[in-house]
């Protein structure tokens, strides 16, 4: 009985692992991007319950050799996200004034009510641009405190779950609330001028998440949109938000490499965002990424305040002279035709009825 419990887990960790392979959008796919280190854990477990239990027999062997393959995979995957790995983004070891500032990413959960705690965690880290997400017109009027010391805004409350108000102390130019390819999805865009004087573009999204019956074609599209926009503009950009997909995805490394933009948990940790009750169910959803002439100051993931996300904050460094010394992703071979593709679908998915 024990050894037949193995075997299942076993088999339920191979199948976990080779599912999102398949670069597809559908929603019983992509939900296995999610749990990658939980599934390596898991088959590690089974993997010593069978060495200890013993195996006979070609099923038995060709599953430990199918399973320590998928752990292989999904270490692969997980890996760079350990401190012990090399870092992506190169460390500013001091303040340069002028250059310096700082951004806040709280998905607030629409039906969470602790408002004023997450205005304590404001006013202890102070960042210079604040982006909330599923604000409704009650978060809306809560937040409204934080007018006199965030002089520009951007804002589209809503019911649906991914209302967003972006707050800045920092001079905001040619800011637009876009709807890139659901009507009622919301993205920022804007340019935001810091104290040196130069101009930093700023997206800011909150796509759909993958849940039974809902794929994540427009999720995809939107991600990918943004990316493609980075790479054609060619000027410094920041991208964040609550992507509602992880670092490892198909997707996520998609974007990454078609938009050129690094991110800065290679080598410091997941900084798991999501979920904020669970433990065990926990990876790195809410996303901060930039292009190669930022070096990072500081990473944090702050305090719970009664969402299902934890707040992240980082301070970055604009050094465009020393653009250097990154290796940012680069497009393999096929990834701008993949990108096109996979925005066709999603926008193809979004006109449905």
């Amino acid at each position: 009985m024990v050894l037949e419990l193995f075997y299942f887990l076993g088999l339920v960790v191979i199948l976990s692992t080779c599912l999102p392979l398949v670069p597809k959008g559908y929603w019983w796919l992509r939900v296995f991007d999610f749990p990658r280190a939980q599934f390596t854990a898991i088959g590690i477990f089974v993997l010593a319950g069978l060495a200890a239990t013993g195996v006979s027999g070609a099923f038995g062997y060709v599953l430990m050799v199918a399973l320590i393959a998928a752990i292989s995979y999904q270490t692969y995957l997980v890996f760079p996200y350990l401190p012990i790995a090399p870092r992506q983004v190169m460390q500013a070891k001091q303040r340069i004034e002028g250059r310096h500032f700082s951004l806040m990413v709280a998905n607030v959960l629409q039906d969470n009510r602790r408002a004023d705690d997450l205005l304590d965690i404001v006013n202890k880290h102070n960042p210079d641009i604040l982006i909330a997400m599923e604000v409704d017109d009650w978060w809306g009027e809560k937040l409204d405190e934080l007018n006199s010391t965030y002089p520009f805004a951007i804002r589209c409350p809503l019911d649906n779950t991914y209302g967003m108000i972006l707050y800045s102390k920092l001079e905001l130019r040619d800011e637009e609330c876009r709807f890139l390819v659901n009507e009622e999805i919301p993205s920022f865009f804007a340019r935001v001028k810091i104290p040196s004087g130069d101009l930093i573009d700023l997206y800011t999204v909150h796509p759909s998440p993958p849940r039974p019956f809902q794929d994540t074609f427009e999720r995809d599209a939107e991600i990918l949109i943004i990316a493609r926009q980075i790479r054609e503009s060619g000027r410094p950009a920041v991208v964040a938000g609550d992507l509602n997909d992880v670092a490892w995805s198909i997707t996520t490394r998609l974007f990454q490499r078609v938009s050129g933009l690094m991110d800065p948990r290679i080598g410091r940790g997941m900084f798991s965002t999501f979920h904020a009750k669970y433990p065990m169910l926990r990876w790195p959803l809410d996303h901060i990424f930039f292009a190669p002439c930022f070096k990072l100051y500081n990473i944090l993931r702050l305090e719970y305040f009664g969402s299902d996300h934890f707040p992240v904050y980082v301070e970055l460094q604009f050094k465009p002279e020393n653009t250097r010394e990154h290796t940012a992703p680069t497009p393999e071979p096929g990834d701008h035709a993949e990108a096109a593709e996979r925005i066709k679908e999603g926008v193809q998915s979004a006109e449905r009825p």
